[in-house]
């Protein structure tokens, strides 16, 4: 998928699914490397990740860059 938005004060952000399906919402929580990591993605990247349900629904964990 690709970062569509990131809100860097606020520790989260939406990927845009390379199979074409709504957008997910990702917290720098659910990066691979928590810190360093969610710090190294920006918008337009393209990165891998899982879908795990969260409490608003699907949102991406294991985010990292590809």
């Amino acid at each position: 998928g690709i970062i569509k938005v990131k809100k860097d004060q606020q520790g989260f952000g939406f990927i845009t699914p390379a199979d074409g399906n709504k957008d997910l919402f990702f917290h720098f929580s659910g990066c691979v490397d928590k810190v360093d990591g969610f710090n190294a993605l920006s918008e337009g990247m393209e990165v891998s990740f899982e879908v795990q349900d969260g409490q608003k629904g699907p949102m991406a964990v294991d985010v990292q860059a590809i």
